[in-house]
């Protein structure tokens, strides 16, 4: 089993299998047993997964889940593993994706070169042909954005921003199912796309706050329909 999956499949068995109490998880043994891997995989997918605050190893006690703390890359992976995220937590994802995108269009606009242009041109072309035969652009949507930051030429920007399209990955579809508003976000691409070819910082800027607001409303009208109020810790158990 590869590294990648062992975590993920072993992020998921430990939500899924934890004492609803105490949190207490299986043992070592029980997991490397369940995954047929050695204890040793399992201690150091284990420490993996302590680092990103999912697990607390106790000494003479066992493995507990803690994921109220969990990091970014914890709620990546528990997204992999098909961990749902409550809508809180989705919309609150779409409120920090949107304070970094706005910068990236900034920096794009004055640090874009001609292939991060070509690139832009391409997805466009393929959002306009998705379009046509009339499907949403999940796909599109998320590599025209990142396609924005990569034009930062912040190596570490991108990482962050690529982490909340694997948070969406599952929503993404949902949300552009709606062929109008596929439709009404290539607009508003193509017109983002304009000003960071004209090279202005402060109209691509602008563009992108009021494109992801669109998101933002979204999920915003989904958490009041919920009845949910306040940040819910779906991934907490104790």
């Amino acid at each position: 089993m590869k590294e990648n999956n062992l975590l993920a499949e072993l992020a998921a068995f430990l939500f899924a299998r934890s004492d609803a109490e105490t949190a207490r998880t299986p043992s070592e043994r029980e997991l490397a047993e369940h995954f047929a891997v050695s204890r040793g995989q399992i201690r150091e997918a284990l420490a993996i997964l302590e680092a990103m605050q999912i697990v607390e190893r106790r000494a003479k006690s066992g493995i507990y889940l803690t994921t109220r703390n969990a990091s970014v890359e914890a709620m990546a992976l528990f997204a992999r593993a098909g961990v749902p995220l409550d809508p809180v937590q989705i919309y609150e994802t779409v409120e920090i994706r949107k304070i970094h995108e706005i910068k990236a269009a900034e920096l794009a606009s004055s640090r874009a070169t001609e292939e991060n242009y070509q690139r832009l041109r391409e997805i466009l072309k393929s959002s306009e042909d998705r379009i046509a035969r009339g499907e949403g652009l999940a796909r599109e949507d998320r590599d025209f954005h990142l396609e924005i930051v990569r034009a930062t030429k912040n190596v570490l920007f991108h990482r962050i921003c690529s982490v909340y399209y694997v948070l969406g990955e599952q929503r993404l579809p949902i949300y552009f199912s709606d062929i109008e508003r596929s439709r009404k976000s290539h607009a508003e691409h193509l017109q983002i796309f304009d000003a960071l070819l004209r090279r202005d910082g402060n109209l691509a800027q602008a563009l992108m706050s009021a494109h992801l607001q669109g998101a933002e409303s979204y999920w915003k009208d989904l958490i009041a329909g919920s009845g949910q109020s306040q940040p819910a810790p779906a991934l907490e158990k104790v």
